[in-house]
């Protein structure tokens, strides 16, 4: 009885494995961006994910919430994050939209400014698998990591100097985008 029991439970492992292998091997599975997802597929990511992060541990933000760390940190993010998570009061970019999962849009609604800085550090600096999110840890510093992370944390509430930074394009003159200080004015006149 027992031996029937323990075949069986092999036999049914061994056919859910089998239809498995021949639902990727055969090209049935979902390759395309634009295909629906598979059975699952969101929630067993997002079980993963979470389930790893709550054995992490919890630091504090190693740069202040501050203007100026916003405004380093909204540099890094236009140069880095911006192209997948989009800016402010702009419109998806064709990259995004073509994107699944579809990346959060960072400074729309609610999203990453519900997470604590250091799930947002965790996910720049390592990346997240199977979601086009890659890891930065090397081309960016840690300080860099902890500013754009901060940045995202308060996202639903930057001031007019760091969504200036954010917006400031390409062919804006950086005299539009940041307004000089009164120090760099009078270093001028000298």
């Amino acid at each position: 009885m027992l031996k029937g029991l323990i075949l069986g439970i092999l036999l049914g492992v061994a056919l859910v494995a089998g239809c498995i292998y021949f639902y990727f091997s055969s090209g049935r599975a979902p390759v395309a961006t634009s295909a629906p997802p598979m059975p699952l597929e969101r929630r067993l990511a997002k079980l993963g994910l979470h389930a790893y992060l709550d054995k992490l541990p919890h630091p504090a933000p190693q740069v202040a919430a501050d203007e100026a760390n916003l405004i380093s940190g909204a540099k890094v993010y236009k140069e880095q994050c911006a192209t997948c998570h989009g800016l402010p009061n702009e419109p998806k970019g064709a990259i995004q939209a073509g994107m699944f999962p579809v990346p959060p849009e960072l400074f729309k609604g609610t999203g990453v400014t519900d997470d604590d800085a250091w799930e947002s550090y965790w996910k720049v600096e390592n990346g997240i698998r199977m979601s086009g999110m890659p890891g930065f840890k090397g081309p960016l510093t840690e300080t860099q990591i902890w500013q754009v992370a901060v940045l995202v944390k308060n996202a639903d509430k930057i001031t007019e100097p760091v969504k200036k930074e954010l917006t400031a394009g390409a062919t804006t003159p950086m005299s539009m985008a940041m307004p000089e200080s009164p120090a760099a004015t009078a270093k001028k006149k000298k």
